[in-house]
């Protein structure tokens, strides 16, 4: 029997350029989901751009363009910052699609028909930035609780009865508590719902760009209701009985940043019950990033530009930086000087290192090859035993999202390795005792193919570099070969190493060591 996986980003609005938050969001996606894909399961993972709404249609105005001309030329953008990052995503989708609006005039209907969507007037508070209605409780010194402006509106309204939904809501929360995550957000939203819920207006006819509402074209339907749809239009709804749809739908990760966690949590659970449809399984919301202790933003003019920083750093090294430096949920901080850290001590001394010498000393001293294993020392086995069980604490992690959990106990064994490098001191063994040091250095490099392996989702490229210098089968690097089965054949050609990865030169273009 197949293992389905489905994991989704927010899909990104497309009034503006991809910057650090679009990365770390996608990123934290593409490494579970490459992790998935090598434990065997069939993964889908999805990433588009949600390119409706009035934020567009201004942002088109102000650029010359048609909204769809506007949404082309930014959503490419999206696309190409998915290549420069190396995310591995199976379908981008974009809610300009002739699938989308299937989609959504369906999931309408469906409301319609069961009762919850009737047409009244909206007045009240609104945030064009936001794209979001806020109460007059809500509003702080004339702003809302984002520091958004807001704009008075009255208009003719379909709305959708969220009132309801709030016992529902906390029942479905309290029978599943591992629907959102981190726990600090679950209990932000209960709070939130326990509050009172307000029913939701969900069409707007003061702009004309998005969705039409289906029999009342005066009306398109509100940009949250469509781009929350997306995630069961690329699974092939309106069609249930589609294989994609009953594969991969429910969702088993939504992953968002905390800033939308209110729709993902609250509005979009409400709509699929109402719509009768499954409520996916985990929404997870990360945190923010500043710059420098500094709070992002353009008119500080310190946004960071993700292309800008694998340019200074190097692909992977932005990967794994951004996937360690910070308590996957929590707030984090982008600064040079932990970039710069990151990038020399843990990954060019750390592992970069431990790879470079352990092969070399083998490539140098066993005759270019695999060296020869004799009888394991207490030594020995406990850092095998380190290196195979780490795909039992990896998965762990990753099927709660603890992405820096990840890192910190690959790098456990990383740190392992070198102890037991300069414990066993294999250079020393060559004229005392040549048979010890095969086996050492056998030890070391069985180790080594199991971090290989292991980083492949963190750092695909730099371990397949590694997966290289073993001679490992393309076969035989996901994870049902993390064990003494599938060990290292000894004999095997070995070719001199280069370094893995590039130490960052303060003021100096990287330079590999």
């Amino acid at each position: 029997m197949s293992k389905n996986y489905y994991i989704t980003t927010p899909i990104y609005y497309v009034n503006d350029n991809p910057h650090i938050g679009h990365a770390y969001t996608t990123l934290a996606c593409d490494v579970i989901a490459r992790f998935k894909r090598l434990d065997g399961y069939d993964v889908k993972f999805l990433t588009g751009t949600d390119e409706h709404g009035q934020k567009v249609e201004k942002a088109a105005e102000v650029a010359g363009k048609s909204p769809k001309d506007f949404a082309d030329s930014v959503s490419v953008n999206f696309k190409k910052l998915a290549e420069a990052m190396n995310f591995s995503f199976d379908d981008f989708i974009r809610t300009t699609e002739d699938r989308h609006y299937a989609a959504v005039a369906d999931i309408w209907q469906r409301l319609i028909d069961n009762g919850h969507i009737t047409l009244g007037k909206y007045a009240g508070w609104y945030s064009v930035r936001d794209e979001a209605f806020y109460a007059e409780s809500e509003i702080i010194d004339g702003k809302a609780p984002t520091g958004a402006p807001v704009e008075w509106v009255e208009e003719p309204s379909y709305f959708f009865n969220l009132s309801q939904w709030q016992e529902p809501l906390l029942k479905f929360y309290e029978e599943n508590p591992d629907f959102i995550l981190p726990t600090s957000r679950r209990n932000e939203v209960i709070s939130f719902v326990k509050g009172g819920l307000k029913d939701l207006s969900v069409s707007r006819t003061s702009f004309k760009w998005g969705v039409p509402v289906p029999n009342d074209p005066d009306h398109v339907i509100y940009v949250w209701l469509d781009a929350l749809t997306n995630y069961i239009t690329a699974v092939g709804y309106p069609d249930q009985e589609n294989s994609d749809y009953q594969q991969q739908w429910p969702a088993d990760v939504h992953m968002v940043g905390k800033d939308i966690l209110r729709f993902h949590a609250v509005y979009w659970p409400a709509f699929l019950m109402a719509a009768k449809l499954p409520l996916p399984k985990r929404i997870f919301a990360h945190g923010w990033w500043t710059n420098e202790g500094q709070k992002i933003s353009k008119s500080l003019g310190n946004v960071i530009d993700p292309n800008e920083l694998i340019d200074e750093y190097g692909l992977d090294s932005v990967r794994y930086f951004m996937m360690r430096e910070v308590s996957f949920g929590q707030d984090g901080d982008f600064s040079h000087k932990s970039m710069v850290t990151r990038t020399n001590s843990d990954l060019a001394n750390d592992y970069g290192n431990l790879v470079s010498r352990v092969v070399s000393m083998a490539f140098k001293n066993c005759e270019a090859q695999t060296p020869t294993a004799g009888e394991y020392t207490d030594a020995d086995k406990a850092l095998l035993d380190q290196a195979y069980g780490l795909y039992a604490k990896v998965d762990e992690l990753i099927n709660r999202q603890a992405m820096h959990q990840v890192c910190d106990v690959i790098w456990a064994v990383i740190a392992e390795a070198n102890k037991y490098v300069d414990a066993q001191a294999p250079w020393a063994l060559k004229k005392e005792d040549p048979d010890r040091m095969q086996t050492v250095l056998y030890t070391l490099m069985e180790t080594i193919r199991c971090l290989g392996i292991i980083t492949q989702p963190l750092m695909p490229d730099s371990s397949t570099k590694i997966l290289d210098l073993l001679s490992i089968d393309k076969a035989e690097r996901c994870f049902k070969s993390l064990n003494r089965d599938f060990s290292l054949k000894s004999g095997v050609s070995l070719t001199k190493p280069d370094p893995i990865f590039p130490r960052y030169i303060e003021s100096e273009k990287a330079e590999a060591v």
